[in-house]
């Protein structure tokens, strides 16, 4: 298993604790809200019945004090009591936005009915009451809280997430920055040694053709040189003819890939279609994914490689008849350390998505991909 493979799962790890957390608060939460609820209900029995009470008091009877208190106490819970007609008797703790007129009252009534039965009263000389009531303002926040709790929770979570990604990103760029000009430095002094050596060599009258290949690999040195030079810093842009930008990639490949493997350019080769790009970086990204194209054959089949012209865009294609890539796999890919390579660093084509997005201001992305028949990288350019 590979470290992004790794931080992965522990990403998921992390995700599901945290799912669970939130199920856990919200059923913690639910079920205290059914307790509150089933006491705020016997409240009201014991209010409702307190009123029936009092009804049915004579007139010259003192009102026991507890009954009083019933019927004062409760200052929390929306309460109305309707006769039979449902006509409403009396009601307590509603708001003053509720209470100013009949409609708002009856309005208020309605949301009392789809909260909660209502609690008859039965009274001995054959006609009843109906009492309508609605949670507390302590209960209906009580029911939201946990939510409120969690989105905030989550979206502390998503700010710092964020600020931990760019601070990532911010280290990252240095890395790549330092690593590619200190790459760029180690090599310069070995070459300046070989060019020094070959201009021995050619006063010494050695071999041509050994002179002619040193030369070659010098010339290959020194464009890997600049090319880990345009990495850490920013490069420059200028018009090129993409078509001949690619032709010279893959005839350098041709020469030093097997005979198995088949390079098709799906695009007229001696036309112009200029776009604004780095040279050496991107040779060094249509070698790089003919590269990963080799290796998905196991050195035998077909890259085939097509350029589209748009409007203010250029798609160029690679296609090869590898193994194909999972699609859980297919957005992975591009990150630093992804690999499915028993040897291999994994940053290929993170440098591929860096020298394209980062340096050249466009895209690539897997386009299609079917497992044991092969996949389609898109690389989009502005023109």
């Amino acid at each position: 298993m590979n470290i992004y493979s790794k931080k992965q799962k522990l990403k998921l790890g992390l995700f599901i604790l945290a799912v669970m957390i939130g199920v856990g608060i919200i059923l913690y939460s639910g079920n205290l809200v059914s307790k509150i609820a089933e006491q705020e209900r016997g409240r009201i029995e014991i209010w409702a019945e307190s009123v029936k009470e009092l009804s049915e008091i004579d007139l010259d009877l003192q009102v026991s004090p507890t009954i009083n208190k019933i019927l004062v106490d409760n200052k929390t819970i929306p309460v109305m009591l309707l006769d039979n007609n449902e006509k409403i008797i009396d009601y307590r703790n509603i708001t003053d936005r509720h209470s100013k007129d009949s409609v708002s009252l009856y309005r208020e009534l309605e949301v009392m009915k789809e909260q909660h039965d209502p609690i008859i009263i039965e009274y001995t000389a054959g006609y009843n009451n109906y009492v309508y009531y609605k949670d507390s303002k302590l209960l209906t926040n009580l029911f939201y809280y946990p939510y409120i709790q969690i989105i905030v929770v989550m979206f502390f979570i998503a700010v710092s997430y964020l600020a931990f990604s760019s601070s990532r990103r911010a280290e990252e760029n240095q890395l790549w920055a330092g690593m590619s000009k200190e790459t760029a430095h180690q090599l310069g002094t070995p070459i300046s040694s070989l060019v020094a050596w070959i201009e021995l060599l050619k006063l010494k009258e050695s071999d041509q053709n050994l002179i002619i290949e040193v030369q070659k690999d010098v010339k290959r040195l020194e464009t890997i040189t600049e090319r880990f030079s345009g990495i850490g810093s920013t490069p420059v842009l200028v018009k090129q003819n993409l078509y001949d930008v690619i032709s010279n990639s893959v005839s350098y490949l041709q020469s030093r890939t097997s005979g198995k493997v088949k390079y098709v350019l799906n695009y007229k080769k001696n036309s112009e279609l200029l776009v604004p790009l780095n040279e050496s970086l991107f040779e060094w990204v249509i070698e790089n994914m003919c590269k990963n194209a080799i290796d998905a054959m196991q050195g035998k089949g077909d890259i085939k490689i097509s350029v589209t012209e748009k409007k203010e865009k250029v798609f160029i294609d690679i296609q090869d008849s590898g193994k194909g890539i999972q699609k859980s796999q297919q957005k992975t890919i591009f990150k630093p350390g992804f690999t499915t390579k028993k040897r291999g660093w994994g940053l290929g084509l993170s440098l591929v998505k860096r020298i394209i997005e980062t340096y050249h201001s466009g895209k690539i992305f897997v386009k299609s991909s079917e497992l044991n028949k092969g996949t389609t990288f898109r690389i989009s350019l502005k023109k």
